[in-house]
């Protein structure tokens, strides 16, 4: 087992955060359900083995939802993107949201397979949703993995129980 730490973004990873998401992504913006996120100014978590950053997770909370912006594992197959996810869904119960959700695209069955084995659900197909998506985001490629056009936006949730006191008296 290859040990690494999780821990809260800080001001020092930003330009490696820029970076990382400029190559991977193709640009800081990133564009879910018509929206533009500046993943580069979200809050996140970094995976580090010693110094060496090795995974990058960024969210965005709006009221009782907290939707993954970009999950990114540099390392693949010893639990980084895992232990990210979990780091997510801590923050998030602990803002007392309901639901922690994510977009996908069409193409990314590796994704697909990844989020459902963790839990997640698919709740929504979003049909030709990145026709939209590129009239923000131009860079956003025609064709995906394996040569698969991209069109659609795919919506998975994880639905959150947050423990509250019941009022109760004993």
């Amino acid at each position: 087992m290859v040990a690494f730490q999780i821990r809260e973004l800080n001001g020092i990873d930003r330009a490696w955060v820029a970076r990382l998401l400029e190559e991977r992504w193709g640009s800081t913006r990133i564009v879910t359900r018509g929206r533009i996120h500046h993943a580069e100014t979200l809050p996140g978590f970094v995976a580090a083995q010693e110094d060496k950053r090795i995974g990058l997770l960024t969210y965005c909370i709006e009221g009782e939802e907290c939707e993954i912006v970009s999950l990114n594992s540099l390392v693949e197959r010893i639990g980084v993107g895992s232990a990210l996810i979990a780091a997510a869904k801590n923050t998030a119960v602990s803002a007392h949201c309901k639901r922690l959700w994510l977009i996908t695209t069409n193409d990314n069955l590796a994704a697909m397979r990844f989020y459902q084995k963790r839990g997640f659900v698919l709740v929504a197909v979003h049909r030709n949703a990145l026709a939209e998506s590129r009239r923000l985001k131009p860079e956003i490629p025609l064709i995906g993995i394996d040569d698969i056009p991209l069109r659609d936006e795919i919506e998975l949730e994880m639905e959150l129980v947050c423990e509250q006191s019941t009022g109760m008296g004993s």
